[in-house]
């Protein structure tokens, strides 16, 4: 049976042309306001009626320039380009919402941890406790040429800094500020009490952060916690720390492996398999009846950029197609890119039991992105999610666009209805924080979470 909560999440980015390389040019596309204050306060009172659990605002700091060795055909033809920070656009959006979570994304591997975890919990407090972390280690070799390195840091080197700067984090958001620390007492003028902030005294590999935190608890105080690594390193990162894996697989099959990975690894961290939510990309083109969908779909096909497929695959995988014939079979490769997107784009025709083409990547990834596409009536849809949550053992989907905002718009009035009338989606939420509405246990991190280790070792300024 199908399980009794589907999360959903709808995938966005501050740019044009997330996922679907070319659509912006379809004339309904408006992810060319993503500039426009009102473009992200529409979509975020569009989500928060359709009962979406949080937007997801996907983030890159350099360029799509693997394909053809340049980032013109990414700058061509809006591949994530341009692109603006994810961070700015929260607040916006909050103000206009009361229950909408937010996951932003920031890099461990870009970032210092003493200056981001105010950001975060500054967000946390202007949000009242609606931000998500989407946790990510950075794979271009652009954004390290233009952040001073020499070279991309090597894949399991950058998951070895992501676990020092969670450390760095938690130490900061959960031991250095008491619960009670904050009096603003003006009687005694007494705002916060000295001897209950404490230093962290972090002294590692890769960073010194021996000072206190610079902000408050906030409502959370710890972000909800979001991770997309499918690797086998990635994995690892994941059963540790996340409390929300995203993934992206072109079909079921390939789901299903990798979520039974995730799942086993989590289970070998201590945690309960089941205690890790794990959300599918997956883009619906809902039609009120299947011919008026695949009529929508065969419109859309017609603005596909495949020199912007090819670009983003680039950029994912760190394999140039530029001198491939759309013939020619595409193969596991081991590098410093997403390792698990490119062992998935082999197996997008694993169902049909032949190899994988540079043809087959360019259909994909035209209206999909890095996951999956439907087509069909707002029934067939409804069924579709059901049937990758009971086939592939996921928890629900992170909903991208082919077009912005009307595949939201569609997916909100068809199919959340359904789902709902299903028992699938609740109707309303719970008048409290991102966590505590995603899972219904509390604000905060749960005690076995190894953030909350570092609460027992509280240190005097």
């Amino acid at each position: 049976m199908t399980k009794k909560r589907i999360y959903l999440n709808a995938f966005e980015m501050n740019t044009p042309g997330h996922q679907s390389p070319g659509l912006w040019a379809h004339p309904e596309d408006q992810s060319h306001r993503y500039k426009d204050a009102e473009y992200w306060i529409e979509l975020a009172k569009l989500l928060e009626k359709g009962r979406f659990d949080g937007i997801f605002i996907a983030d890159v700091l350099g360029t799509y320039d693997v394909y053809d060795n340049s980032r013109d055909a990414a700058v061509r033809n809006g591949v994530q380009s341009p692109v603006n920070d994810p961070f700015l656009i929260v607040p916006l959006m909050s103000a206009v919402t009361k229950h909408l979570g937010f996951g932003v994304t920031a890099s461990v591997t870009h970032e210092h941890p003493y200056p981001f975890a105010r950001r975060m919990s500054t967000l946390d407090h202007l949000t009242n406790g609606r931000v998500g972390w989407n946790i990510v280690t950075s794979y271009l070799k652009s954004a390290a040429i233009n952040m001073g390195l020499d070279d991309q840091i090597s894949h399991d080197e950058r998951y070895d800094i992501a676990d020092e700067f969670l450390e760095v984090c938690y130490k900061l958001w959960e031991s250095s500020w008491e619960d009670d620390a904050v009096k603003v007492d003006k009687q005694n003028r007494i705002y916060t009490d000295p001897d209950k902030v404490h230093n962290i005294n972090h002294y590692g590999k890769y960073f010194k952060v021996p000072g206190a935190h610079l902000s408050e608890p906030s409502p959370q105080r710890t972000p909800v916690l979001f991770q997309a690594g499918a690797s086998s390193r990635g994995r690892k990162f994941s059963a540790k720390h996340a409390e929300l894996v995203f993934i992206g697989a072109p079909n079921i099959p390939v789901a299903k492996e990798t979520v039974r990975k995730i799942r086993e690894e989590v289970k070998n961290a201590g945690r309960d398999p089941h205690e890790v939510k794990i959300l599918t990309m997956f883009v619906p083109i809902v039609g009120k009846s299947q011919t008026e969908a695949q009529a929508k779909y065969e419109e859309y096909k017609q603005y596909i950029s495949e020199e912007g497929a090819l670009a983003l695959f680039g950029g994912w995988t760190g394999v140039d197609l530029s001198g491939y014939h759309p013939a020619q079979e595409i193969r596991y490769i081991e590098n410093d890119s997403i390792r698990s997107t490119l062992e998935n784009f082999t197996k997008l025709t694993v169902t049909e039991n032949r190899p994988t083409t540079v043809q087959d990547v360019i259909n994909a990834i035209g209206i999909g992105g890095m996951g999956a596409a439907a087509v069909g009536s707002p029934e067939q849809i409804a069924d579709t999610l059901e049937q990758w949550v009971n086939e592939a053992d996921v928890d629900g989907f992170n909903i991208a666009y082919a077009l912005s905002p009307g595949t939201f718009k569609d997916f909100i009035e068809l199919v959340v209805p359904i789902l709902q009338e299903r028992e699938l989606v609740p109707s309303s939420y719970r008048d409290t924080t991102f966590r505590d509405n995603l899972f219904g246990k509390g604000n905060y991190l749960p005690d076995h979470h190894p953030a909350k280790q570092f609460k027992k070792h509280l240190q005097h300024v």
